[in-house]
């Protein structure tokens, strides 16, 4: 793989570069929002950001776990080429180097990641990539500040936020990365899962909360064993197994989203006291689905829409106002968004990124999407914990192979007759001709990506 090299002087005499705020939500699926019409929610900052700016309707991760999702966020590539997850080695040199804050910070810019760093890197190359680091996790989520006072995880990330900016130079660009812990649940708390920030305190209280909407035990009766007996059944007994449980778990997880939202006013607010807002492009995303108790399941990891759908919200300050407010049912991916970041900075993308720049749709010009479909999932080594996957999801059918079952368990689902995929259509003989042509492409991409999965096999380096 090349590295590439960047001279800051180039930049010297060109157009004032933008500044770029790229804000990631952990474990928050695409309809968790306001501004999707969500019947309780309250979230009015990132609904002002989307009444703003460009919401993707259709965005996805292609891995639906935080490790492998936050490394294809910043490296450009799929989980099946930079090869990093939970209890695997750090991110190859090669692929930190050509992640977005490196070139971002080789090429001048001042670059800030405050929150759940998520992934691990070589020594020395977090300094590399950051010229303000500062990490920190979610066990548990109310930290003892040094006058002894208790504040919440995502409150100090928006404190650190600020901190960053306004440090910042009026003759030096910036991108500031603020990556928050919540809304995952603290797992090591079976009773307290989603502790809320104080300030979102009584919120949502006396509102009804309705079951999920694939509630019915006859769903999650229909999957086969392997997935019933999964990670994510046995934590859908910690949080979602009663009415009750249920109840208080919903509300608690609302209020998280809210506080994060909270804390999204605060940066955007310290963007505009600062005079920075003019020329600063806002980012706001999540790093997987979830399921919210729908089909008797728990976290995310698997092949439905609820696991690898996420929002998406771009804002540019410096489009045209009749841009403000759209929303695009273009497909994008989290493998975008480093394509995208260096594409706002100015810089080519590297060869070796899987995504794209979504500039075009967000500075609303008319352009086809190039995507058609797109290849996920799954390959942590978790024994049947966490049931390894690959699949291609399209615009109307998704498929998906649990590769590891024996023999391979397939689905195949029609978004168009059956959006809320509860019907496999694998063996059913009217709709064999597609199944074959979904293996055929599943196989093609996969190849293009890394080939077959072998458990410990070194990650692709060009």
């Amino acid at each position: 793989m090349a590295i590439v090299t960047i001279n800051p002087a180039t930049f010297a005499a060109e157009t004032k570069r933008p500044n770029i705020v790229f804000l990631l939500a952990d474990d928050q699926r695409n309809d968790t929002l306001g501004c999707v019409s969500h019947p309780i929610l309250q979230t009015p900052h990132i609904d002002q950001l989307a009444k703003e700016g460009t919401r993707f309707e259709n965005a996805f991760v292609t891995t639906s776990i935080c490790a492998a999702s936050r490394a294809t966020l910043f490296t450009g590539l799929y989980e099946r080429t930079h090869r990093f997850t939970f209890r695997t080695p750090p991110i190859q040199d090669e692929h930190a180097r050509q992640s977005y804050p490196y070139l971002l910070r080789q090429s001048g810019y001042r670059t800030g990641f405050v929150g759940k760093f998520g992934v691990r890197v070589g020594d020395g190359l977090t300094q590399q990539m950051f010229d303000y680091f500062q990490p920190h996790g979610r066990s548990p989520y109310f930290k003892t500040l040094p006058d002894g006072t208790f504040r919440h995880e995502v409150e100090i990330a928006g404190d650190q936020a600020i901190e960053f900016l306004q440090a910042c130079k009026a003759d030096q660009p910036f991108c500031l990365s603020v990556s928050f812990n919540a809304v995952h649940a603290e797992d090591s708390d079976k009773v307290n899962h989603y502790p809320w920030p104080k300030v979102v305190d009584g919120l949502y209280e006396d509102v009804e909360i309705d079951l999920p909407k694939l509630h019915d035990p006859t769903i999650f009766e229909s999957h086969p064993e392997f997935l019933k007996k999964s990670l994510n059944r046995e934590r859908w007994f910690w949080r979602w197994d009663t009415p009750e449980k249920y109840d208080r778990n919903m509300r608690a997880y609302f209020r998280m989203i809210s506080g994060v939202d909270h804390v999204v006013g605060r940066i955007r607010q310290a963007v505009q006291n600062l005079g920075l807002a003019d020329n600063t492009i806002v980012i706001f995303s999540a790093d997987n689905g979830y399921y919210q108790g729908n089909r008797g399941f728990a976290g995310k990891w698997s092949h439905y829409e609820e696991s690898l759908r996420v929002p998406l919200i771009v804002f540019d300050p410096r489009n045209s106002p009749k841009q403000a407010g759209q929303v695009t049912t273009n497909v994008a991916l989290n493998v975008d968004i480093p394509a995208t970041v260096l594409g706002y900075a100015g810089l080519n993308v590297p060869a070796a990124y899987q995504g794209a720049s979504l500039q075009p749709w967000i500075q609303g010009d008319e352009v086809v999407s190039w995507r058609k479909d797109f290849f996920c999932e799954h390959l942590m080594e978790l024994g049947t914990r966490i049931p390894k996957w690959e699949g291609v999801r399209g615009n109307r059918f998704v498929y998906a192979r649990y590769f590891e079952q024996s023999p391979h368990f397939e689905f195949l689902h029609d978004l168009q007759t059956d959006p809320d995929q509860l019907i496999n259509l694998v063996g059913k003989s009217e709709h064999a001709e597609t199944l074959a042509q979904f293996r055929d492409r599943c196989d093609t991409l996969r190849t293009q990506l890394g080939g077959v999965f072998t458990p410990n096999a070194p990650p692709v380096n060009d």
